[in-house]
C-alpha cells in the first residue's frame, strides 16, 4: 500500500507549478488555469488524508472544492469576456490603466 508521502509530494509539485503560473503569467486564461492547478493540489491532499485516516471527510471536501472551482471558472470566463470586449486583449495588466 502506498503511503501519504508520495501524494503530498505530488500535491506540493502541482501547487508549486500553480503558484509559479499565477506569479509569472499575464494572460488571464493561463492565470485561471494556474488557480485550477492549485485547487487540484488541495484536492489531492484532501483525498490522500482521507485515504490515510480511513474516512470520507476529505473526499467530501474535495467535492466541495470541485464545485467551487466550477463556479470560479464560470465567473472567471465572464470577467475574461468583459476584459476582451473592453480592451481587445486578455492581458491582466491592462485594466490597471483604469485607475484614477
Amino acid at each position: 500500500m502506498v503511503g501519504v508521502f508520495p501524494y503530498l509530494l505530488l500535491s506540493a509539485a502541482i501547487f508549486a507549478i500553480g503558484v509559479f503560473g499565477v506569479l509569472t503569467r499575464r494572460n488571464a486564461l493561463l492565470f485561471l488555469m494556474s488557480v485550477e492547478l492549485m485547487l487540484n493540489a488541495a484536492n489531492v491532499n484532501f483525498v490522500a488524508f482521507s485515504l490515510h485516516y480511513g474516512n470520507l471527510t476529505g473526499q467530501v471536501f474535495a467535492l466541495f472544492v470541485m464545485a467551487l472551482a466550477a463556479a470560479e471558472v464560470a465567473v472567471g470566463i465572464g470577467i475574461i469576456l468583459v476584459l476582451y470586449r473592453n480592451f481587445g486583449e486578455i492581458d491582466v495588466t491592462v485594466p490597471t490603466t483604469m485607475r484614477w
